[in-house]
């Protein structure tokens, strides 16, 4: 069954083809073609407007000739006409928005179906299982991942657990950037730390490599293996085997630190793998057949020209042809492929496996990136697949406001790891969705575990945590009594008539809208807001109910207002919980 909002936008759908087709809207023909994907059904800004509201008349003025308050108000008149949807009051606002307030019985109904839906309440199948990609963390295997990894982190595994709810296919992958110069560093710097683990003296670590003291396991592992095999070899004969090694067991540490923020993939993918396929070279010749690699000459650098440029003929990829402001190149000055080259190849990749929707999560210095990725998935695919870069910004870590910058451990930054055994990895991943990713974040280690209404961890757990603890006295209350979920959706819920009470039940019916509509903007972040107004309705509820008794959840008393009231905290409880499913964060039975 579908949820409200859905139900009203199916209903001001088919009455306005109605309208068109009866001619009391003119421009049928154009009508029939509009994108309705444009219009919404949503809760107002204010609760005082009503229930819903909609912006049929402004995203139809322009196809239907009319003026948008004119169209809103026809639409209005045929909404009122149908029984079913119960309507109790309309109005027509400012520019020519729909509001609409419904009658108490259709949110009792909605608490009703809640109920009985349990956990896949909220549920959709608005992704018709079509296939989506998610590729996050990707960090290089040089080291342990840091509190930065972590944004990116907890934003992609929840974006795919979101897109999942939402009813699309999704694969978590991880990109592990194992080709490049920085493995090299690695290798050599793994190597220093072998030979100090067999007994050399006075290794010292030269600027530029890898300093931190992580790599001293690796150098003592790899000497409990090899002996003392690469001690006296030359560097061509041990760099690629080191490498290796190395690459293994910085991948496990990663994958190790992932385990512990509860952030999990479903395909690894290798870039050196990739390259020695010859998928570089079959990608691009894929586009050359398409007229879209030729050999160039760029101009020189907006503003000030480096020292070193030179115009030279490039290996160029025609990235203008879709949207990017210049053409890339492909080859570097030594022949070598570019980065840009290999990113070509691993998107022409995912593209092959069947999935057109492709989403990658970057960090912030990835900016640059955008454009020349979104033109090379349109010319790979032929403008049928969709690429979505999700750039995260920079998390601040402070502890009482003031910056943590210095690790014992990885020498130069603060380990992921330090971090979640510092507050635990619910109020990990929570925090970081607690601003839109291209915000920055400040994680304040001791603000992160206060409990206050001001930390939205703390008061979103409570909220939970004071529900289930409704429950426990309830138990205690009626002995033997059976509070189950088929007990409760048989419950009066027309006694549920307190305004706070109502926009509890409101609140909850908004998570299977909430769950389609971040999933389709791809902002997990919504859950997190979502849920803090959740916990704020269930709050104001709870304390009303200190100096109203009425209110109060339990009454010996009154037993038929007892279920319906409990009916409501269940619900509260169901949705809560779902939503922190979402987050990965488990739900508080109790708060210590």
């Amino acid at each position: 069954m579908s949820h409200i909002f859905k139900r009203f936008l199916d209903a001001i759908q088919a009455d306005v083809l109605t309208l068109a087709a009866e001619g009391a809207l003119p421009g049928a023909a154009e009508l029939a073609q509009a994108d309705f994907t444009r219009v919404v059904v949503e809760p107002p800004r204010d609760a005082s407007h009503g229930d819903l509201s909609t912006n049929v008349g402004m995203v139809l003025a322009k196809p239907a000739r009319m003026k948008p308050r004119d169209i809103a108000g026809l639409v209005e008149t045929r909404l009122k006409q149908r029984r079913d949807l119960g309507i109790q009051d309309s109005a027509i606002e400012g520019p020519g928005f729909l509001n609409l307030r419904l009658d108490d019985a259709v949110w009792h109904e909605e608490l009703r179906t809640l109920l009985r839906a349990g956990a896949s309440y909220g549920d959709s199948k608005v992704g018709g299982g079509r296939p989506v990609n998610v590729e996050y963390v990707s960090a290089n295997p040089t080291g342990p991942m840091h509190i930065g990894h972590a944004r990116g982190a907890v934003f992609g595994d929840v974006l795919a657990s979101l897109l999942e709810k939402a009813g699309f296919a999704v694969t978590r992958e991880y990109y592990i950037n194992d080709a490049g110069a920085q493995v090299d560093v690695l290798a050599r710097s793994t190597h220093l730390r072998y030979r100090e683990a067999s007994g050399e003296s006075g290794v010292a670590i030269p600027e530029g490599l890898y300093p931190g003291d992580y790599l001293k396991q690796v150098g003592a592992d790899l000497a409990a293996r090899d002996g003392r095999r690469w001690l006296e070899a030359d560097e061509s004969e041990w760099l690629e085997p080191l490498r290796r090694f190395a690459i293994d067991a910085m991948m496990g540490l990663i994958r190790d630190d992932l385990q512990a923020l509860g952030v999990r993939h479903d395909r690894f993918s290798s870039e050196r793998a990739l390259v020695q396929s010859g998928a570089i070279e079959a990608a691009l010749e894929a586009l050359a057949r398409r007229d879209l690699v030729y050999i160039g000459t760029l101009e020189p650098p907006k503003g000030k020209v480096p020292e070193d440029w030179e115009p030279r003929p490039q290996t160029l990829f025609r990235s203008t042809a879709f949207g990017d402001d210049v053409d890339r190149p492909l080859k570097k000055s030594d022949g070598s492929w570019t980065y840009f080259a290999a990113d070509i190849a691993y998107h022409w990749d995912k593209l092959r496996r069947g999935t057109p929707s492709l989403i990658d999560v970057m960090g912030a210095d990835h900016g640059g990136y955008v454009k020349r990725m979104t033109a090379a998935v349109k010319a790979l695919s032929g403008g049928e697949g969709s690429l979505d870069i999700k750039l995260c910004q920079l998390v601040n870590l402070l502890d009482k406001g003031e910056p943590v910058k210095m690790s014992k451990r990885s020498g130069t930054f603060v380990t992921l790891r330090e971090v979640v055994d510092e507050v635990g990895k619910d109020v990990v991943r929570f925090i970081m969705l607690t601003r839109k990713n291209d915000a920055a974040l400040d994680f304040d280690l001791a603000k992160v575990v206060e409990q206050s209404k001001d930390n939205p961890v703390f008061y979103v757990q409570y909220a939970h945590a004071r529900a289930a603890s409704v429950f426990r006295h309830a138990a205690q209350a009626w002995p033997g009594q059976p509070l189950d979920v088929e007990v409760l959706a048989q419950a009066d819920l027309k006694l549920l008539t307190d305004e706070a009470e109502l926009a509890l039940i409101k609140a909850l019916a908004n998570w299977s809208r909430l769950v389609e509509s971040a999933a389709e903007a791809h902002e997990p972040h919504r859950v997190a807001f979502y849920l803090s107004e959740v916990a704020a309705a269930f709050h104001a509820l709870w304390n009303k109910g200190r100096d109203d008794t009425a209110l109060r959840f339990i009454q010996t008393d009154d037993v038929p207002g007892s279920r319906a009231r409990l009916a409501l905290v269940r619900g509260a409880q169901v949705v809560i919980a779902s939503g922190l499913s979402v987050l990965g964060v488990e739900p508080a039975e109790e708060m210590r």
